[in-house]
């Protein structure tokens, strides 16, 4: 992926396999291969249950330790598995930051698999959020680019609008102004994940699988996760999505409306970073049609 940040440091395998002998002996014989690397973590697959993930920028330590701290706790009772630690390590002289131990998912990369399959989705992902968007803590981990009004981003956008990476740019920016005059968010700050899009989920037997990947996660606008009405979901997805959170955000008259707006805010981030990373590209290809096809059920 040509637009990977450079890696802050390196975890290969012989170093990862001395971390497990050290610190989880039990797992020690269990195989041990590479799974990848993202923007943030190394990955490594432990056995046939566990994957490894290793951050590989000094950014993405404190999202592991958020991770550690609350996600636990906070998945405990959700009624979908999620990528939440299973193991904690801590920083030590072999590597200096936190690294975590969780479940590995042999299901499908939802970003992979054509959205009009996604409609079976939309009641797990619905119970996930109902379950998970709880009101935070006053020392929940802030995050500067989610869950905070939309206007925080405006220039952002423009920005990613003027990249050249982003099709229908002037019809995008259109859209992007209007929803700057919804009115914010009012409630309390509520948990979110932060990067609801379909390559952190994983499906299996036309059911939701697991939620993964809550390096964003942060707490404020539930909008912010509601946009995955429009990233994981085609227009039948849409509704079934909706009709399946209920009736707790019906008090605000403007909540869809700014799930849209965040919507297309992320699908600018996919359209200007991915365009070598073909999962993801799409992810944001598609979520961008979605809204300038012009429909807007669920909103």
């Amino acid at each position: 992926m040509a637009n990977l940040p450079a890696a802050d440091i390196s975890a290969d395998l012989a170093l990862v396999r001395q971390l497990v002998q050290e610190h989880r002996p039990d797992l020690a014989d269990l195989e041990l291969r590479p799974a990848g690397s993202g923007w943030d973590n190394h990955i490594y697959r432990l056995g046939t249950d566990y994957a490894i993930r290793l951050p590989r920028r000094r950014s993405a330590a404190g999202l592991t330790a958020n991770e550690q701290r609350w996600l636990p706790d906070l998945t405990a009772d959700v009624p979908v598995a999620t990528s939440a630690p299973v193991f904690c390590g801590k920083p030590s002289v072999l590597y200096p930051w936190p690294w975590s131990i969780t479940l590995w998912f042999d299901g499908q990369d939802v970003s992979l698999q054509p959205r009009d399959r996604n409609v079976c989705l939309a009641s797990g992902l619905a119970g996930f959020l109902n379950a998970f968007h709880r009101p935070a803590p006053p020392d929940y981990p802030r995050n500067p680019y989610r869950g905070g009004p939309l206007s925080s981003r405006y220039d952002s956008v423009l920005e990613r609008l003027d990249s050249g990476m982003v099709p229908h740019a002037a019809r995008v920016r259109e859209l992007w102004d209007q929803v700057q005059q919804l009115p914010a968010w009012t409630g309390p700050p509520l948990w979110l994940h932060g990067d609801l899009h379909s390559a952190n989920l994983i499906s299996k037997d036309n059911a939701l699988q697991a939620v993964i990947d809550f390096g964003d996660m942060t707490a404020g606008d539930p909008a912010t996760d509601l946009a995955s009405a429009w990233l994981v979901f085609d227009a039948e997805g849409r509704r079934a999505f909706r009709a399946a959170i209920g009736p707790q955000y019906n008090g605000d008259s403007s909540i869809w409306e700014r799930a849209r707006g965040w919507a297309l805010c992320i699908a600018t981030i996919l359209l200007a970073n991915s365009d070598d990373a073909p999962g993801l590209n799409l992810v944001g290809s598609e979520t961008l049609m979605e809204i300038l096809t012009g429909d807007r059920e669920g909103v």
